[in-house]
């Protein structure tokens, strides 16, 4: 690595595509793919890793993820009583982040545009569309992606076409579930989903991204159930680089506005994506053509790139950080990539701010097999490991804005009992 660690540090990784690693000096020792955490194969492999990492020398921590329930937390918390080490939970989100600070070697703070499907936050909510500071251990969220609920809980991200009830009903159009999506999904079922909706039954909030690309490919048609992760978002972005290809696009920015408490909202382009269903009585009952879904897939992503980067650069002026990351599962997403740093160079450039330096994943995975780098990176640079009495590293206080918004100094936050802890 280009900075060297100033611990030693075990992490254990993700639910998902799970890798361990262990983190000392400039050195990265990662475990094979161990996979999913949800087959006691999976479970077995990741113990046979730990071992072997422990064999290679003493640690001072073992970073985990939040999440109580997950095998790995459980297995970090019982090798950490055994040699006598604390466990430190890290907010998935913040490891995202940590691991790109990691990656390029970076000692200044950054804001992280963090996308994914789900990762459990410290307020208990599944996060996934998040906006953080974060310089090492030190972090703020700092926004968020709109919340949805989640229809059915687990199911809902298995069945693209709940996330887009999700959205009618987050609109205050629950009582349109039914004639637009039932024809293919089952009467029945969409009036017991609107059921559900409307008193909240099995119906927990998520601001993931990954929830948000699902609600546009089932408003669209291009997915009733995924047989594999991400394969409605894969579809809706084929759709949206084909159209593109032929049909140039602007974003508008009422389609995705930033709100005061730092949500960049997308139901309003939910909104337009709908109204675009309305013109085709075939589209309305949930059978849209290809150019109507080429079209509602190509207004999603250059929307919520355009929204994305807006929200960075407000962000930057507003706290004086001049580099912004991408991490995240969602950032494989080649087209999302690409028009957010045409985004971000032009929303700079109108703003009067330096060139922000633009960084993402290169040796490293974005998504969840690259987590433990962050985990134990973020660990690794606590001030303390003795002093965290909630066992996890907590977010600070958002950092007041500069002076002068052109500032390349970035603010340094003052760490407060409570925000310590």
């Amino acid at each position: 690595m280009p900075q060297p660690a100033p611990r030693r540090i075990l992490a254990v990784g993700a639910w998902l595509k799970n890798t361990a690693c262990r983190l000392e000096g400039d050195t990265v020792r990662w475990s094979p793919l161990h996979g999913d955490l949800a087959e006691p194969a999976q479970c077995m492999a990741l113990e046979a890793s730990i071992e072997a990492l422990l064999a290679e020398g003493p640690v001072d921590a073992i970073a985990h993820d939040l999440h109580p329930d997950f095998f790995s937390t459980r297995l970090a918390q019982r090798w950490a009583q055994q040699l006598g080490v604390p466990a430190i939970g890290v907010q998935h989100h913040h490891a995202h982040i940590a691991a790109l600070q990691a990656e390029h070697g970076l000692s200044e703070p950054v804001l992280g545009l963090a996308l994914d499907g789900v990762g459990l936050g410290t307020d208990g909510v599944a996060w996934g569309g998040e906006l953080l500071w974060v310089d090492g251990a030190r972090w703020s969220r700092l926004g968020h992606l709109s919340p949805l609920c989640l229809p059915g809980g687990d199911v809902a991200a298995r069945e693209p076409w709940r996330m887009a009830a999700a959205t009618l009903h987050a609109l205050g159009r629950t009582d349109e579930i039914p004639e637009r999506l039932g024809a293919h999904h089952g009467e029945s079922a969409t009036r017991l989903l609107s059921a559900m909706l409307s008193k909240r039954l099995n119906s927990p909030l998520t601001t993931g991204a990954g929830r948000w690309f699902d609600a546009a490919a089932g408003a669209l048609g291009l997915g009733a159930r995924q047989a594999f992760e991400a394969q409605a978002a894969i579809a809706l972005e084929q759709a949206a680089t084909a159209w593109l290809a032929e049909h140039p696009m602007q974003a508008d920015a009422g389609d995705a506005p930033l709100r005061d408490d730092g949500t960049l909202d997308l139901l309003p382009l939910m909104t337009r994506l709908w109204a675009l269903t309305d013109t085709d009585p075939a589209a309305r009952r949930g059978e849209p053509d290809a150019g109507l879904r080429g079209e509602g897939a190509a207004r999603f992503h250059v929307t919520l790139a355009d929204g994305l980067a807006r929200w960075a650069v407000q962000a930057a002026q507003r706290h004086g950080v001049r580099t912004v990351v991408l991490g995240g599962g969602c950032f494989y997403n080649r087209l999302l990539v690409a028009r957010l740093r045409e985004g971000l160079a032009h929303h700079a450039e109108q703003a009067g701010l330096p060139t922000l330096r633009v960084l993402q994943a290169e040796a490293v995975s974005c998504g969840d097999a690259g987590l433990a780098m962050g985990q134990a990176w973020a660990v690794a640079h606590l001030s303390s490991l003795s002093d965290l009495a909630s066992g996890q590293i907590d977010p600070l206080p958002v950092p007041s804005p500069v002076a002068d918004p052109r500032c390349p100094t970035p603010p340094v936050p003052v760490l407060s009992p409570e925000g310590a802890r």
